[in-house]
């Protein structure tokens, strides 16, 4: 039975941009598993199956439903154990946490500051409006305030991968030996950026970009199949 992915999108439904439904997306590659994605608007995320959550991805695997990327994962590796892994064991769910987190409060941050202006625009106007209400709460200023700072923080930016960048000088993948849920993590943070806008929040010669470009590479260029940003 093919799964239903709830896939966050803008005005155009071919763009998905979420972070999270992106490490979701990589993981059911990962795992060989079929699955469709059902283009998902903000304001829509309320009603997806009944308000099973205030966010997405969800995903529906047959009479399961399951949110969260993390929680997804961890169901993905349950159910379907024959399939490649996602963790390589329980050690790996551990690592992978410890890298969720780093993510959440060492990548996101910045990454959300520059994509921020370029994510509002790709809304359609009642989403825009929802979007901008939303984020000039929480950030407690207009957006245009917000991602002008991105030029002053990049520098900094770019120092604080440099754990992520000395470790690939070691290893090829977040995961060791070869691709996990670890480096889908990561790489659904910079794929939020790549597909919102072109701004360049790694340099080109980084081998953080070598191992991003790697990524985008995995499972047929799932990652590719949809186009940067111009």
């Amino acid at each position: 039975m093919t799964i239903l992915l709830y896939d966050l999108v803008g005005r155009d439904a071919a763009r998905p941009f979420s972070p999270h439904c992106w490490k979701v997306a990589m993981a059911l590659a990962h795992k060989g598993l079929d699955y469709r994605a059902v283009p998902t608007r903000f304001l829509e995320v309320p009603g997806i199956e009944g308000g099973v959550s205030t966010t997405i991805p969800v995903i529906r695997d047959g009479d399961k439903v399951v949110s969260d990327s993390f929680a997804i994962a961890l169901y993905l590796e349950e159910t379907y154990p024959d399939r490649p892994t996602l963790f390589g064991g329980k050690g790996g769910q551990a690592h992978a946490r410890f890298i969720e987190r780093w993510s959440q409060l060492t990548i996101h941050p910045y990454l959300g500051v520059t994509a921020l202006g370029a994510l509002h625009g790709m809304q359609d106007d009642a989403n825009a409006g929802y979007f901008r209400s939303s984020r000039e709460a929480r950030y407690g200023k207009a957006l245009e305030e917000v991602t002008a700072g991105r030029e002053a923080g990049l520098s900094s930016f770019r120092a604080a991968l440099e754990p992520l960048r000395s470790m690939l000088s070691y290893q090829r993948w977040i995961g060791g030996d070869g691709p996990l849920f670890a480096d889908y993590i990561v790489f659904g943070a910079f794929q939020w950026v790549r597909v919102a806008t072109a701004f360049q929040s790694i340099d080109a010669n980084d081998p953080i970009a070598e191992w991003f470009g790697r990524c985008l590479d995995l499972h047929a260029g799932l990652g590719r199949s949809v186009p940067a940003a111009a």
